[in-house]
C-alpha cells in the first residue's frame, strides 16, 4: 500500500482547495493519469498519480483546503504488480507449451505467486482494536487550525489514515458549529493576502479625470477602448507601466505593456493578464476577453495565465459605481478603474448639452511615481479614449 501526499505545486504555494476529484475508490489508476485538479493562488492545476494501482481510500473532498503534504490517496500497488505476475505467468506458460511440443517430455510444473504484505496491516490478536480506543490523533497543522477557528477536536472523527484528524476535518467541523459562517477558499482566500499586503506596502494615491465620449459610435467595446487608452498612456507616460521593489530601491520601467483585467466570478476576483497588450487590436482584445472569461467560470485557467502584469484595469462601472480607489498590487506600481458611463450636462457653443462621461480614476504608488507622471499618465489616458477608434 502507499500513501500519496499532495505535493508542492510550486512558488512556495502552501495551500489548494479541492475543484474536481477524477478517480472514485475502486478505480485502477496508471502512472501520470490525472487523478484531481485543485486551485491554488486562483490557479486550476491537475494533479497526476505518482503509482500506478487501485484506489483504495481518497481523503479530501470537493471544496476542501488542504495543506501540502496533507494525504490525498492510498493505493494498492499489489494491484498493479499482481497484474504484471499474471501477465508474466501467461507468457510463461505460452512460453512452455511451446517447449512441451517440441520436447514432448514435463517433468513438473512450477507455481509462482506474488505475495503484498502491508507491515502496517499485520497485528497480532486484538492489539489494534486495544491501540485505537479513544485516542485523539490529529495533525500539527489540523491542531493549529482547530484552535483559530475555536473547534473541539474531540468532537471530530478523523478521516485521514488510522482516523487522524485532518486539516479538512477542522474545516468542515467549524461550517457545521458556526452556521452562516464560510470559511474562505480559492480566489477569495488569496485575495485576502494580496489586499493585505498591499495595504502594508503601497503609499496609495488616487487620482481621477473624465473622458467626454462625444466621438463614440453606438456599440463602443468600453474594455478594448479602455485596453487601447492604457496602452497608449503606458507609451507616453512609461513610469507608470512599471515594477518597484522596495528592498533594492530598485524600479523596472517595462518596455512592453502586460494588462491585468479584473473579472468578478462566483469564485472571487481573477486578474488574468493580456500579455504585449500593444500588439492587440479591438476585435483580438474582445475575443481574448472572452475566451478567458469562459475559462474562469469554468474554473480552467492556468497559473501562468495569471503573472507578470505590468499594470491593471478594474472595469467596476460594468456592474456600478462612479469613481473608485482601486488597490495597487505589488511590484505593479498602478491600477486604473473605470466607472459607470453617466450623463453631465455640458456647455457646447454657449449653449448647454447633454454630453456622456466615462469616470476614470488611477491608484498609483506614490512611493515610485510622481504626481505629475501619475497626472500625465490620466490625461494621456482620457485624450485618447475621447477620440474616434480608427
Amino acid at each position: 500500500m502507499k500513501t500519496f501526499m499532495l505535493p508542492d505545486l510550486g512558488e512556495g504555494l502552501a495551500e489548494s482547495e479541492i475543484v474536481e476529484w477524477h478517480v472514485k475508490v475502486g478505480d485502477i489508476v496508471e502512472v501520470d493519469q490525472i487523478v484531481l485538479t485543485v486551485e491554488t493562488a486562483k490557479a486550476t492545476v491537475d494533479v497526476p498519480a505518482p503509482y500506478s494501482g487501485k484506489i483504495v481510500n481518497r481523503h479530501g473532498e470537493e471544496g476542501d483546503v488542504i495543506n501540502i503534504g496533507s494525504l490525498l490517496l492510498e493505493i494498492d500497488d499489489a494491484t498493479a504488480a499482481s497484474a504484471t505476475v499474471k501477465q508474466k505467468a501467461s507468457q510463461a506458460a505460452t512460453h512452455a507449451t511451446a517447449k512441451k511440443a517440441d520436447a514432448a517430455t514435463v517433468v513438473g510444473s512450477v507455481a509462482s505467486h506474488a505475495h503484498a504484505v502491508n507491515v502496517d496491516e499485520f497485528w497480532v490478536g486484538n492489539e489494534r482494536e486495544s491501540a485505537a480506543v479513544h485516542q485523539l490523533t490529529a495533525m500539527p497543522s489540523a491542531r493549529l487550525l482547530a484552535q483559530k477557528l475555536g473547534v473541539d477536536l474531540n468532537a471530530i472523527k478523523g478521516t485521514g489514515p488510522s482516523g487522524v484528524i485532518i486539516d479538512a476535518d477542522v474545516y468542515n467541523a467549524c461550517d457545521k458549529q458556526l452556521p452562516g459562517t464560510e470559511v474562505l477558499k480559492g480566489a477569495r482566500r488569496t485575495m485576502v493576502g494580496a489586499m493585505a499586503e498591499s495595504h502594508k506596502q503601497i503609499a496609495a494615491v488616487t487620482i481621477t479625470e473624465d473622458a467626454t465620449l462625444e466621438q463614440w459610435k453606438p456599440g463602443e467595446d468600453i474594455t478594448a477602448r479602455l485596453v487601447l487608452a492604457i496602452v497608449d498612456a503606458c507609451q507616453q507616460e512609461p513610469a507608470l507601466n512599471a515594477w518597484f521593489d522596495a528592498e533594492t530601491m530598485t524600479r523596472c520601467v517595462h518596455q512592453t505593456v502586460n494588462i491585468g483585467v479584473a473579472v468578478d466570478s462566483k469564485h472571487g476576483l481573477y486578474v488574468p493578464v493580456l500579455r504585449n497588450a500593444d500588439e492587440y487590436k479591438a476585435n483580438a482584445i474582445r475575443q481574448w476577453v472572452d475566451e478567458t472569461v469562459k475559462g474562469i467560470r469554468e474554473r480552467k485557467i492556468g497559473r501562468d495565465q495569471l503573472q507578470h502584469a505590468t499594470i491593471t484595469l478594474s472595469n467596476f462601472g460594468a456592474i456600478a459605481g462612479i469613481y473608485a480607489t482601486p488597490v495597487v498590487t505589488p511590484p505593479q506600481v498602478a491600477i486604473v478603474g473605470a466607472g459607470r458611463i453617466i450623463e453631465r450636462v455640458a456647455l457646447k457653443n454657449g449653449k448647454p448639452v447633454m454630453v456622456k462621461v466615462l469616470p476614470l480614476s488611477m491608484t498609483f504608488d506614490h512611493r515610485a511615481c510622481t504626481g505629475g507622471e501619475a497626472a500625465r499618465f490620466m490625461r494621456a489616458l482620457a485624450k485618447h479614449l475621447e477620440q474616434p477608434y480608427a
